[in-house]
């Protein structure tokens, strides 16, 4: 986009993001593209610990420094998301319920914590899985990722959902947790994965298998039946072997890049105060993602 000469630059605005391995994440080039479309002077950093050699311990360090420079916000992922809560002021009712941070506001002295990722997920549901059935889901993982979308489900009105994860123990305690917050008896750890396929109307898959970095199907392809919908968090690829499996059999799909994307929509907004235009947004992941 370019902008004409005569124009004048609108405020500026300084945020960045902070993880570990993210050299290839797009969410600066989504913000700085909306903040250009909006006028502002955006300016979004990546502070890439293994990029920078530096152990997660220096993360303190880090939101001080952000803090005396001026930072407007900052995006926190893998192996922060936690980390970071003891060293805010605040955290939204969403960051708290969840016990994850990944969007930081820093204004007025204060940093508050919120969690859009969510959000991001219950929206991209919403917008391309509508008028679905969602009284029965199964979800595969109950990590940080799971956490955010198992709550996005029960949002969105899901009676009856049941936790996969390698690690039994923790999908027991995720759903523990969840049914503390929504109701007894509307989350469960699952034993028999092909029994709980049977009777689901939806699939959502939030573990890293099908990354470019594990490859795969997160379970056998058999169990994908024509009546289910099939939900993806992963976005590179945005076509994963699992939403062609499903496709394959008749499923309704709706693949990650919705809530990477709508994530970022949300932490625009709480960062910079202002309105991103989300369909824009979408329209430039997509561009992006088709061009790798």
């Amino acid at each position: 986009m370019t902008r004409p000469t005569d124009q004048p630059l609108g405020p500026s605005v300084l945020a960045g993001l902070i993880g570990s391995g993210i050299q290839a994440s797009l969410t600066p080039a989504m913000h700085e593209r909306e903040g250009a479309e909006q006028g502002l002077r955006y300016v979004y950093r990546l502070i890439d610990l293994e990029a920078l050699t530096l152990p997660a311990e220096v993360l303190p360090e880090l939101l001080t420094a952000a803090r005396r420079m001026g930072f407007d916000g900052l995006n926190v992922t893998f192996p922060c998301k936690q980390a970071i809560i003891p060293l805010l002021d605040d955290l939204s009712d969403d960051a708290r319920a969840l016990g994850a941070v990944n969007t930081v506001v820093l204004r007025d002295g204060r940093a508050v914590g919120h969690n859009t990722d969510w959000w991001g997920f219950a929206e991209s549901v919403r917008r391309g899985l509508p008028d679905t059935r969602r009284q029965r889901v199964v979800q595969l993982g109950a990590g940080g990722a799971g956490a955010a979308v198992a709550h996005a489900a029960l949002t969105l009105g899901t009676e009856h959902l049941t936790l996969f994860d390698r690690d039994a123990g923790r999908a027991e305690a995720l759903a523990a947790d969840l049914s503390a917050r929504f109701g007894a008896g509307r989350v469960a750890g699952g034993g028999d994965l092909a029994g709980a396929m049977r009777a689901a109307d939806g699939l959502i898959h939030a573990t890293p298998t099908g990354m470019a970095k594990f490859p795969g199907l997160p379970l056998p392809a058999e169990l994908l039946h024509p009546a289910l919908w099939v939900a993806e968090i992963v976005y590179f690829p945005l076509e994963t072997e699992l939403l062609r499996a499903a496709r394959a059999r008749g499923c309704r799909t709706l693949d990650g890049g919705g809530m990477a994307v709508f994530q970022a929509v949300r932490a625009f907004h709480l960062i910079t105060g202002r309105e991103p235009d989300a369909g824009r947004m979408l329209r430039h992941f997509a561009g992006m993602v088709g061009g790798r």
